[in-house]
């Protein structure tokens, strides 16, 4: 996205890391990738994951799905299990702002890039991780994909209809808003360089998103002690905020207060309501 000056986006000039696969960590860096940064995609021989989640597919190693979350990136092809790797790796992050990446916990440390010595090493930088279930804890370290972190968060507790079974959520909801989250932190530890001339460490976990995304059934359970139930289209605590069928189909109704609910059955024709 260009400035109104044409000088370009707000992060050019900033140089950015892309170690991440899949989904969370490649759409956090799109988005700084489509501000201006110039971002360098580290993919390892076999490639991200997902260029081979189709079809359909835009090129013959590039799924539909790939593309969509990888753009303004440059690639490299880089064996990061290997000692030549960790040198080129090394290289890379002298001109390094920002790297993200979603290995399991403690696997970069394993390979001598523990956090610690990256920010020894390269006092600026600004260090993003995005996991399942964090490096510490119960369940630390454990790998974690969308949908695992929708049904251990309860997520799919919630989404169904209500005589129905729990259900997946139709898109991979708590993958896309952890990368959003990584995005808004990438940015906060940017605003903090600034003012300290020092990096930061951005930890983001898949099941707190999943969690942070139960509201409003989090907070009536914390009022109330109620078990939140599945409503299907309704809402848990407005009406009329439904589906409805009608005589040329299916129509949606969102009503958020009386004002509006007043405009409705005028609409309707039905003002004694």
């Amino acid at each position: 996205m260009s400035n109104r000056d044409g000088t370009g986006g707000s992060l050019v000039g900033l140089r950015v890391l892309d170690l991440s696969r899949v989904l969370a960590g490649p759409l956090c860096c799109q988005l700084l990738g489509d501000h201006g940064a110039d971002v360098i995609k580290v993919e390892p021989p076999d490639g991200d994951d997902t260029r081979r989640w189709g079809p359909p597919f835009v090129a013959d190693d590039m799924s539909a799905y790939f593309n969509a979350i990888n753009r303004n990136k440059r690639n490299v092809c880089l064996d990061l299990r290997t000692s030549q790797g960790h040198q080129v790796l090394e290289r890379l992050l002298e001109d390094t702002d920002v790297v993200v990446e979603n290995f399991k916990a403690g696997t970069l440390a394993r390979w001598g890039f523990s956090d610690e010595q990256m920010l020894e090493r390269h006092p600026r930088l600004i260090v993003c991780h995005i996991t399942g279930f964090g490096a510490d804890g119960p369940m630390g370290g454990m790998p974690g994909y969308d949908a695992v972190t929708q049904a251990y968060g309860g997520l799919m507790s919630i989404n169904g209809e209500s005589e129905g079974p729990a259900l997946r959520v139709g898109v991979p909801v708590v993958d896309m808003v952890t990368g959003i989250y990584a995005f808004s932190g990438i940015l906060l530890a940017l605003n903090a360089r600034q003012r300290t001339g020092r990096g930061q460490v951005v930890d983001c976990t898949l099941i707190d998103t999943a969690v942070s995304l139960l509201h409003p059934h989090s907070a009536s359970t914390l009022a109330d002690g109620r078990v939140p139930v599945r409503t299907g289209s309704a809402h848990p605590t407005v009406a009329p905020y439904d589906t409805f069928e009608a005589s040329d189909g299916a129509v949606f109704i969102g009503i958020g207060n009386d004002r509006q609910f007043r405009t409705l059955v005028h609409q309707l024709g039905v003002p004694g309501l």
